[in-house]
C-alpha cells in the first residue's frame, strides 16, 4: 500500500512538472484545483484578469485526457446557453426536436466570471454541481463523470454583477485566490511570450479511470480521532467567535476540510492526514463560507486574517 502512495505522488510530480511549461508559478492554484478534482468537488477562483486561469483549467484537462469546455458569463446567458436546448430538424420529410447538449456536457467546465451571470442562470449551474444532471424541459439528462466545475470571479469591475448566495458558495469545496506573479516569475512570462512561441505537447497522463481510482483511494487514507476533533472544533469555534464573525461554516466546511486534508496527503505521498494538512486546507475551504461582522470589517480585516485568528 505504501508503493501505491509513492506512486501517487510520482504522477503528480509529473503533473505538475509538465504545468510547468505552460504556466509559470501558481503552483497553489494548481494545487487546488487538482485537490478538487480529487474530491469530487468544485472550486471557485478569485483573481484578477490575466493570470493564467483558463490555461491553468484547459491543460489540467489536457493532462487528466479529460474534455474541456468554457462559458463566460454575461448578464443576457440564459439556463439554455448552458444547458442545452432542443432544435426542430427535419428527416425524410419529418420534422423532430432533437436535443443539441450545451457547453455543460463537458468533464471540466470553466465557468468565466460566473457573478455577471444572473441568479436564474447560477441555478442551472448549480444543479450540474450538486446532481451532476441538468434538467431541459421535462427531461432530465446525466453528465459525464469525472465532472468538476472551476467558477471564476474578478474582483474588480463589480457594476453590473449578481454576487453568489452565502448558500451556492457553500456548495463549493474551494475558494482559491491567485495572485500578481513575483518579479522573477513575470521575466519569465515576458521572455517565454515575447519571443518564438513553443506549442508544448500535452500528452496525458492519467485517464478517467485513473482518476475514478484516486477519488476512491482519497476517501480510503485514515484519519486519527484527534485531526477530525481539531477540524470539528474549528468549525465550531468559527460559528461562535461572534467578536468577528456574523455567520460560521455549515457542517459541509468539515466534510469538506476532511476530505481535502486527505487529498493533500495523497498528492504527498502519505497514507496519514496531519495537522498541517488541516491548517494548510482551512483557507480556501473557509474562506468563503465565513461572513465578518461590522467590527472585523471596521478593522479592515479579511477572511484569511481572520482564519489565522481561528486557528491560533
Amino acid at each position: 500500500m505504501e508503493k501505491v502512495f509513492t506512486d501517487v505522488k510520482e504522477k503528480f510530480l509529473d503533473i505538475f512538472s509538465h504545468t510547468s511549461k505552460v504556466i509559470v508559478g501558481q503552483t497553489d492554484v494548481l494545487k487546488q484545483i487538482v485537490i478538487s478534482i480529487l474530491c469530487d468537488s468544485n472550486a471557485l477562483l478569485e483573481g484578477y484578469p490575466g493570470l493564467a486561469k483558463t490555461l491553468s483549467v484547459r491543460t489540467l484537462a489536457q493532462l487528466m485526457d479529460m474534455k474541456f469546455s468554457r462559458i463566460q458569463g454575461t448578464p443576457d446567458l440564459m439556463p439554455s446557453d448552458i444547458t442545452g436546448t432542443y432544435v426542430l430538424e427535419e428527416h425524410d420529410g419529418k420534422r423532430e426536436f432533437k436535443f443539441q447538449p450545451g457547453p455543460v456536457f463537458a468533464n471540466i467546465v470553466l465557468f468565466d466570471e460566473v457573478n455577471r451571470a444572473s441568479p436564474r442562470t447560477h441555478s442551472a449551474i448549480l444543479e450540474a454541481m450538486q446532481e451532476k444532471q441538468v434538467t431541459v424541459g421535462n427531461k432530465t439528462f446525466k453528465l459525464d463523470k469525472p465532472f468538476f466545475v472551476l467558477a471564476t470571479m474578478n474582483p474588480i469591475e463589480m457594476e453590473g454583477t449578481f454576487s453568489l448566495s452565502e448558500a451556492q458558495a457553500d456548495r463549493f469545496l474551494f475558494k482559491i485566490k491567485t495572485d500578481y506573479p513575483s518579479p522573477e516569475e513575470e521575466l519569465e512570462i515576458v521572455n517565454r511570450y515575447t519571443e518564438l512561441l513553443k506549442d508544448p505537447s500535452m500528452k496525458p497522463i492519467l485517464t478517467k479511470e485513473n482518476v475514478f481510482k484516486l477519488q476512491d483511494i482519497v476517501r480510503k487514507v485514515p484519519v486519527a480521532n484527534d485531526i477530525k476533533k481539531m477540524v470539528v472544533e474549528l468549525i465550531n469555534k468559527s460559528r461562535k467567535s461572534k467578536e468577528l464573525i456574523e455567520y460560521g461554516a455549515s457542517p459541509r466546511a468539515s466534510i469538506g476540510l476532511i476530505l481535502a486534508a486527505k487529498a493533500n496527503a495523497l498528492i504527498n505521498g502519505r497514507n496519514y492526514v496531519t495537522k498541517e494538512d488541516v491548517i494548510e486546507m482551512a483557507f480556501p475551504i473557509l474562506r468563503h463560507r465565513i461572513i465578518l461582522n461590522f467590527e472585523a470589517e471596521r478593522n479592515n480585516f479579511k477572511e484569511d486574517d481572520v482564519i489565522k485568528y481561528l486557528l491560533k
